[in-house]
């Protein structure tokens, strides 16, 4: 059945409570999805949630609305998680809780049938967190030598003498740097989350989806050691100014371009191949 009159009117003190109690940090991370270009996805994040939402409505309509006592445990765990991290001043497990008490507080209100329904959106929210910038710098250092030795190759492959350098690559008029900027991991993070998406609409088992998901990552990498060399290429015949400016954002929307129909394709053959199975 539908939400009663009095469950709507519960949900609804229970969210205003909960934006009230998170209040103090959804600031900070608005700023950081506007000032760091890694994270400008987080603003299409909820948007996307709440669009997978809005596709549950006529299941919602006949799914029967009870208490969860389980969500009440991940709720109040995730509240003392997230008012300890707070007063602590650590910004990632605070927004991490933030995100884990929301699903608790639904799956208190609603139960298990509807939580069926809404955790995968409501778990979704967690690909808004920034990840800290220590998981990145410790991450983007071997992604950045990975890639730089493997353009430095494929360079040498194109009969163009090369010189690597830890992240520099060295030409015999000009040198490029493998900026942390270029290590692939924006990509990584974003065509994770569209692996993500896509698994999601995926009809594939679940071994299939995980595949989706996994598969950015090392699409994510190839792409970019392609855009560098690239660069690499064109840097030796006119100079380092090829890695500034429009041709710099354009081999970065390229890259995210490739992943994007590379991820399509892979997606569209899992699918077919399900389908024929089923056949």
């Amino acid at each position: 059945m539908a939400l009663t009159r009095n469950d709507k009117i519960k949900l609804f003190l229970l969210l205003v409570v909960w934006i009230l109690v998170c209040s103090p940090v959804l600031p900070e991370m608005v700023r950081e999805w506007a000032e760091h270009s890694d994270n400008n996805h987080g603003f299409l994040v909820p948007l996307i949630a709440i669009y997978f939402i809005y596709q549950k409505k006529d299941g919602m309509n006949i799914t029967v609305t009870s208490g969860s006592r389980w969500g009440a445990a991940i709720l109040l765990s995730s509240l003392t998680v997230y008012l300890v991290s707070y007063a602590g001043g650590t910004a990632f497990p605070t927004r991490v809780a933030m995100v884990t008490s929301l699903f608790g507080l639904l799956w208190y209100c609603l139960g298990d049938d509807w939580m069926r329904l809404l955790r995968f959106p409501v778990l979704f929210l967690l690909f808004m967190i920034p990840v800290p910038y220590s998981l990145l710098s410790l991450v983007s250092m071997p992604l950045q030598l990975l890639a730089t030795k493997m353009s430095a190759k494929l360079i040498g492959y194109c009969s163009i003498p090369v010189y690597r350098e830890g992240n520099m690559l060295f030409f015999v008029g000009t040198q490029l740097e493998v900026a942390e900027a270029c290590s692939g991991i924006r990509s990584i993070m974003s065509l994770t989350m569209l692996g993500t998406i896509f698994a999601y609409f995926s009809n594939a088992n679940l071994g299939k989806k995980a595949l989706l998901v996994v598969a950015a990552v090392p699409i994510a990498m190839v792409a970019n050691i392609v855009r560098i060399t690239g660069t690499g290429v064109l840097a030796n015949f006119f100079g380092d100014q090829v890695a500034r400016g429009f041709l710099h954002e354009f081999s970065g929307m390229a890259v995210f371009a490739f992943g994007l129909v590379t991820l399509g394709l892979l997606y569209s053959l899992l699918n077919r191949k399900k389908l024929h199975d089923t056949e």
